[in-house]
């Protein structure tokens, strides 16, 4: 319900590449994804004033709109794709068309009552696709450094020797720009140093996770850890009893946890002796690491929600 107790008009909004649809007041509306488009949307959308977006995360598409919807003062809701997807399955929708998933957003609207998402700031925007443009950038220079051992003409060995030094000097200059951001905002700043400070979290774990987890520090411990991707769930049945896995999240935090988690373990104390406590009750090297992962964000959420609180040496 709305402030003024009118119900709140759920509009499922369907984003793909070139195009929008949007399901709203039982209407199809079928609009293009740019700015004319966006401008049709926001126009449809006045006569609605409690109207609630729900759409869904789809790798970027969707980021123009929703600043557009923000700068509205629009209310709109970011979903998880996967949720949607199993939503609708479990009503029985098997196909998949724009104008079907957005009515399925609809409806999930409806049902679940989402909490709205947060408008970023521009700082927070910028730092997000800087740590992003980093990662794809580290993500080439591996996939060229697998490739060179097998280069074995002069010619491809040069190529590749440049494309590696190319990719080096950016992600070099992506640190200094994202550096740059985080001196420059003075919220960050604090944020960064006390992240910092955590043994085996350096500045590119920190970056990374104040850019894909803007919430660290208002959150309980288990929603950071889910949040993260390192909470573990029971997979039981009648008398079977399977161990337990990690499953979602966000997967840019959970692999910059997981780099933190190895330094960690080798260098901080309390850690190390955390890690072989487990290896010794038995668990397997990638659970006891998960295990420190999840203590490691857990410290984060901690250290970020209560500024005063010390860290233990």
């Amino acid at each position: 319900m709305s402030q003024t107790n009118i119900p709140t008009m759920f509009a499922g909004l369907d984003v793909a590449k070139s195009s929008l649809q949007l399901h709203l007041a039982n209407t199809f509306h079928s609009l293009t994804n740019d700015a004319k488009g966006h401008r049709q949307l926001l126009k449809l959308l006045r006569a609605w004033p409690t109207v609630q977006i729900i759409c869904e995360a789809t790798g970027g598409y969707e980021q123009p709109i929703l600043q557009a919807l923000h700068a509205a003062a629009i209310s709109v809701s970011l979903i998880e794709a996967g949720r949607v997807r199993h939503f609708a399955k479990a009503k029985g929708l098997r196909a998949k068309t724009d104008p079907i998933d957005a009515a399925v957003l609809t409806q999930y609207g409806r049902a679940f009552q989402p909490a709205t998402s947060p408008a970023p700031s521009t700082t927070q925007r910028q730092l997000s696709d800087l740590t992003a443009r980093r990662r794809q950038l580290l993500d080439l220079k591996i996939i060229e450094l697998n490739r060179a051992d097998h280069y074995s003409d002069p010619f491809s060995q040069k190529q590749s020797r440049q494309l590696l030094a190319l990719l080096e000097k950016q992600i070099a200059q992506c640190d200094e720009h994202i550096n740059r951001l985080i001196q420059q905002d003075e919220q960050l700043k604090a944020k960064a140093q006390r992240l910092d400070a955590i043994p085996g979290v350096g500045p590119t774990v920190a970056a990374v996770v104040l850019a894909e987890m803007p919430e660290l520090g208002q959150l309980s411990t288990g929603a950071a850890a889910a949040l993260a991707g390192v909470a573990p769930y029971n997979d039981d049945s009648g008398n079977q009893t399977s161990p337990r896995h990690i499953a979602g999240g966000r997967k840019a935090v959970r692999c910059a946890l997981y780099m933190a988690a190895l330094s960690a373990v080798r260098h901080d104390r309390i850690l190390k002796a955390f890690y072989l406590r487990l290896r010794s009750a038995g668990k397997k090297p990638k659970v006891a690491l998960t295990a420190c992962m999840r203590k490691l964000i857990v410290l984060m959420n901690r250290l970020l929600k209560n500024p005063n609180l010390l860290l233990a040496s």
